[in-house]
């Protein structure tokens, strides 16, 4: 109306006689979707159970450490023997092994195999049936045919042979040496020995058994 004065508007801490434009409410954008939590250590996606806070990662090791509990006493014995293996390093000596044979009573290297070369067979054979009507051997095997190639005094010698493997007790390999040496034809003969560490026991029990009598006299029988 006329003759009255509109309000005064203060602007920047002025007066202004200007009426304020109106202007009409609009809509703002939507609030954007609050991103995704995460770990503040480690940066990765965490799970609420509860007011419990639990990390995926923990639940992977979790997972995991239930899959290897069966693992763990194997393992946890093979550490404890693991100081005894280093001390045996440290003196220089191995660590013992289980003996394979002790179950079954047999004592490592009480049974020796004995070979001896002989000319022919005809002579291996009376040295054979000699030794285990002696009990000096419980079994020897002929094994004909074969060819030895050695040096003999100064001379390169080769000669068709028969190979004798005898089984017999170790405390009788001395016995048995003394007496191939008594009847055979060689000048020097071959008599070499190797201890049986294992094999099968009732074998090697009955090798003892049948020689027990010459292995408790310790002589050659007459």
């Amino acid at each position: 109306m006329r003759g009255v004065r509109a309000p005064a508007i203060l602007l920047g801490g002025g007066v202004s006689d200007r009426p304020r434009p109106f202007r009409f409410w609009k809509p703002g954008p939507p609030p954007a979707p609050e991103p995704q939590r995460l770990a503040p250590e480690e940066g990765l996606p965490v799970v609420f159970v509860g007011r419990h806070r639990i990390h995926r990662l923990s639940q992977a090791a979790l997972l995991l450490s239930l899959l290897w509990m069966p693992a763990l006493p194997p393992a946890a014995s093979r550490l404890l023997s693991l100081p005894r293996a280093l001390m045996s390093m440290a003196s220089g000596s191995p660590p013992a092994q289980p003996s394979p044979a002790s179950h079954s009573g047999y004592v490592p290297g009480s049974v020796s195999a004995a070979f001896v070369t002989c000319p022919n067979e005809k002579v291996a054979k009376e040295i054979a049936r000699a030794v285990v009507e002696k009990r000096l051997a419980a079994c020897v095997n002929l094994i004909p045919q074969i060819t030895s190639i050695y040096e003999w005094k100064g001379k390169i010698e080769e000669d068709s042979e028969v190979l004798m493997m005898i089984k017999t007790p170790s405390s009788l390999v001395p016995a048995l040496t003394d007496f191939v040496r008594s009847v055979h034809p060689y000048e020097v003969a071959e008599v070499i020995s190797l201890p049986v560490e294992q094999g099968n026991p009732p074998y090697l029990h009955w090798v003892r058994q049948v020689t027990e009598s010459a292995s408790d006299s310790s002589t050659v029988p007459p």
